[in-house]
Parts: C-alpha cells; structure tokens; sequence
C-alpha cells in the first residue's frame, strides 16, 4: 500500500467531507501497519434498471480505494430498495416489489463493473440479512434511534411540518441502511451529501453493535443536464452510462456552459491539472466554450464506448449541428409554466408545430422529436421546464420553447 499521506491525497479529492475527522487516517495507518486492506462500502437501490452519470460520482471514489488496496463492498439493497431512501424525497416513495427490484439490479451489476474491477470487488444482497431478522431483532434494531432524533433530519421535517405523510417503514430506511454496514463489517461507508444522516446512523448502529463504527465521506451531488437539479430519471436530466454513443454525446452537449468543469471533475478521468487548464480557458475565454464541451462529452463516451465510438460520435455531432445545418435564427414561443415538469408530448403540442396529438405521437415514436439535439422518443417521459428547449421536429422544424 501507498503511505498514508498519499492515499489521503487521492481520497480527498473532489470529497465534501471526511467524518469524523482524523479517524480515516487512524484506519489508514493500522491498514498499511498490519497489511489488512479497509472494507468501504457503498449501497445501491435498484430502483430503476439504469444508472446515470450521477451514480458514477460514488463508484469512481469507490474505484480510488480498489486501486489503493482496499475491499470494495457493493450491497445491492433488494431489501431497503423494497423500502425507498426518503433522503431528499418530498413525499414516500413507491414501494417496489421483489420481482421488480431483483430485475433492475441485473442491470445494475452490469453498469456497475464498467467502472469497478469486478474481479476485487464483494458483492452483497441485504436480503442476506434482512429475511433471516426474527420480530425481535426487528424491534432491538429500531431502538436505536429516538423519534425526535429521526425528525432532526430536512427531509422529514419539512414533510413533517407541511403535514405531507410519512409512512412508518421509511424511518426503517436509515437503520437497516446502518445495519448494512454491521453486516458486512465497513471501515468506511461513501454516499452523496444527502446521505450524511443515514452514514452517520451507520456509525450509530455499528457501535450498538459492537462494531468499530466506520469513518464517513461525502461526494458531491451531480447536476443533471437541466443545470438547476440533481441528475434523476424521474426529472429527465440524466445521462445513462449505457445509452447510445450519440445519445451521450447529444445530453452532455446540451449542458450549461457553467458544469463543464464541475462535469470534467466529477465524472471524467481527465488529470487534474488538464481540468485546472480548461478552468482557467474558460474564465478568461481564450477557447470557446463549445469546443471544451465536445472534448467532455467526447471523453465520457470514451469511458463507456471505447474510443472509435467516441469519436464517430463527435463526427456526427459536427456534421448535424456543427455546420449550419441548425438554423443561426430559431423562433421562440414562450408558454404558460405548467409545473417543474412536462411531457414530451404535451412539449410538442406546445411548439405549435403539430396539426395533431396523433400527429405528434407518430412524429416522436419514430424518432423524429429532438429536445436540445437529442432525441426523445417516448411521450410520457418528463423534462425539465427550468430553462428554454430548443426543440427539432422533423429534419427541418426549429423552435426553442420557454416556459414562465
């Protein structure tokens, strides 16, 4: 292993925070002392059959610590995915049933060794567990967490506040998610910023247990291509690590010009100082911002595609939107808000440029409807209506649509 200093030089970077503080290094000194590798842990709901960009923000912090040595534990969480992480949710999440979330996590796994070594990675299931719990241990488990230290936490007291329900088995979530890492013994759990409570519980729960309770990190949350929220499937700003090498390309180009360096950090392997430089281009703006954001988009479907994919990719780009072939003047219509979100469909009637709803539908399931040069082909998924969209119906129908 690498001295201490070192693997804190890699650990830390692009880290919110590292809790509580010093006590990663005393892990990292007794692991490099004795030649017994750290067990990090990250947990996954597969509660979609897909993982995006921000997923990616997590498995590549967890990927530093396999290249440093340390035992990479995934727990697919077919247990708590059946509950639902209420971190950050308004309102409870759908419960989802076995068949369903045993589905999404094979693709999950797939997805996931596309960055992790899966030959040095431990995979575990918390229905290992979790089925085998008598009534009893259900109950020594939720004694460990008092009901005004569970409304301490954002989500649930403003949910709390609003009246909006708050079912009983989502205050199960961060004990069973603490309980995860009793399980499988973790030195260290990592999880996005919105996650510090339940990572803080793990270190609560461990210690009930008997268990060394684990140092903590938090990773920045992504920003979807919508510039304004978290990336989410449900909001219809993300970008899938599996769709399509054009897909990709198209998503990432339509970013804001603002999350290039933030993207470049977070989601690439670009070195440091060639991100430092691409920095400093663009706050002075000797380079066209365009032109770094077809080397971000060029370099994420690298990492997923390959590189001959990359660069047909970009090729196509340039040919279709690149040279003149997107009008210079496009009309815009401004629309009445209807919510934070709208369908595809209910977008394309807003352009004014179907003679139909049937006609829109056709247009869309045949591929023919592009939001901010990507194509979108099914009319129920939701996009975000925080910023203008610039919309291609047709080969040769250009509108950009506002909503205030």
């Amino acid at each position: 292993m690498k001295n201490v200093a070192e693997q804190m030089r890699v650990i830390s970077s692009g880290t919110v925070e590292i809790l509580p503080e010093g006590e990663l290094e005393k892990k990292l000194e007794r692991a490099v002392r004795t030649g017994r590798p750290l067990r990090v842990k990250q947990g996954f709901d597969p509660t979609a059959p897909d993982i995006h960009l921000g997923h990616t923000v997590g498995l590549r912090k967890l990927k530093q610590f396999q290249d440093l040595g340390h035992t990479i534990v995934l727990i697919v969480g077919d247990y708590t995915g059946m509950v639902g992480d209420p971190s950050g949710r308004s309102a409870t999440r759908p419960q989802l049933t076995v068949e369903q979330v045993e589905a999404n996590a094979k693709t999950y796994l797939q997805q996931f060794f596309k960055v992790l070594d899966e030959s040095k990675t431990e995979v575990r299931r918390n229905g290992e567990w979790f089925a085998r719990m008598s009534f009893s241990e259900v109950m020594r488990l939720a004694s460990q967490m008092t009901l005004s230290r569970m409304l301490e936490r954002d989500d649930f007291k403003q949910r709390f506040k609003a009246e909006v329900p708050i079912s009983i088995h989502e205050l199960y979530y961060p004990l069973m998610q603490g309980y995860d890492s009793v399980a499988i013994n973790a030195d260290v759990e990592i999880g996005g910023t919105d996650q510090k409570f339940n990572l803080l519980t793990g270190r609560q729960v461990q210690d009930a247990y008997g268990v060394e309770p684990q140092a903590v990190l938090t990773l920045p949350l992504l920003v979807g291509t919508d510039g304004v929220q978290r990336m989410s499937k449900s909001l219809g700003n993300y970008i899938g690590i599996d769709e399509l090498p054009e897909q990709i390309f198209g998503k990432t180009m339509s970013i804001p010009d603002e999350l290039i360096v933030p993207y470049f950090e977070l989601v690439t392997d670009r070195p440091p100082d060639d991100v430092t430089k691409i920095r400093a281009d663009l706050e002075s703006g000797a380079v066209n911002p365009m032109q770094h954001k077809k080397d971000l988009a060029e370099t994420i479907v690298r990492m997923y595609h390959g590189p001959q994919a990359a660069q047909d990719a970009r090729i196509n780009f340039e040919a279709v939107f690149s040279r003149k072939e997107r009008p210079e003047q496009v009309e815009e219509v401004v629309r009445t808000r209807p919510g934070d979100v709208v369908t595809v469909l209910q977008l394309a009637m807003d352009t004014g440029l179907p003679q139909s709803r049937g006609e829109a539908r056709r247009m869309i399931a045949q591929g023919g409807f592009h939001i901010d040069d990507q194509r979108h082909d099914d009319p129920f998924a939701e996009v975000s209506t925080a910023r203008p969209l610039f919309v291609r119906y047709g080969k040769k129908k250009f509108v950009v649509v506002a909503y205030t």
